[in-house]
């Protein structure tokens, strides 16, 4: 399957690692054009973002309502494959939790999970929804649908954005956003759900204080499940690498990455 796999060059030399980034529900990986990606290219990485199946400009939307996390896993695969050494990989909310289950079968140098969809589902944030929104979840569930939750701008910076962002900006973020895998979420509640002892690659674990779609209990809880404690930045929400204070999420992970010797 052709997929979309966004690249920009490093600036100057290059180091060893590549960056890949993964997007979660409703993106594509237009989300790491603006900032993530420019930022990591002038500090000397070879960085590249995908768009899953279905998304953006990669194959498969006929059948996007059907694809599975698998086989998101597998995009992850072929998108390393094609980039020819391993790559720390950045995985967004459900990219996050992709990113664990490609992990699962495959190590790479380092790993960093943003806002994630936790390793045991998403029984807690669809219950958040469902109490804030509870006609828009029963739809959800009949015409098997996600969009409805990111469908008008409001909506979209209720459950993404803090209320910094401007209208401005969230106009063109939600011109962008589309349709998700009614699948991929089943997997997420329980058909394909992480198991975390078989990751052995380590992880940086970031959460969002103002979240409301990935509470902090989740993140905390996925850290501790990887050994490790999350970090959790103040005053964001959940399009991280969108949001007014994205620098702040950028500088943490490439701390973290030159701790590593990345």
């Amino acid at each position: 399957m052709k997929l979309e796999l966004l690249y920009e060059k490093a600036k100057g030399g290059a180091k060893g690692t590549p960056i890949l980034f993964v997007h979660g529900k409703w993106h594509g990986a237009w989300c790491w054009q603006q900032y993530f990606m420019p930022y990591f290219a002038h500090k000397g990485y070879d960085v590249y973002a995908l768009s899953l199946r279905g998304h953006a400009g990669s194959d498969g939307h006929a059948g996007l309502r059907w694809h599975s996390i698998a086989d998101y896993a597998a995009d992850v695969e072929q998108a390393v494959v094609q980039i020819g050494r391993p790559p720390v990989v950045v995985g967004h909310s459900m990219g996050g939790f992709i990113t664990q289950k490609y992990l699962e079968t495959h190590q790479v140098p380092a790993a960093v999970l943003l806002t994630p969809v936790p390793y045991y589902g998403l029984w807690r944030s669809t219950w958040m929804i469902f109490r804030r929104h509870p006609l828009m979840v029963l739809r959800i569930v009949a015409t098997m649908r996600l969009y409805p939750v990111v469908e008008t701008p409001e909506l979209a910076r209720e459950a993404l954005f803090s209320k910094d962002i401007s209208w401005e900006a969230l106009g063109k973020y939600h011109k962008q956003l589309q349709n998700e895998s009614f699948r991929a979420y089943l997997d997420e509640l329980g058909l394909n759900l992480v198991r975390p002892a078989r990751v052995k690659t380590p992880l940086l674990v970031i959460g969002a204080q103002d979240d409301t779609v990935i509470p902090l209990k989740s993140v905390r809880d996925t850290a501790r499940a990887y050994g490790t404690e999350a970090v959790v930045l103040p005053g964001m929400a959940h399009d991280v690498m969108l949001e007014p204070g994205w620098q702040a999420a950028a500088d943490r992970i490439l701390g973290w990455l030159t701790e590593r010797g990345l």
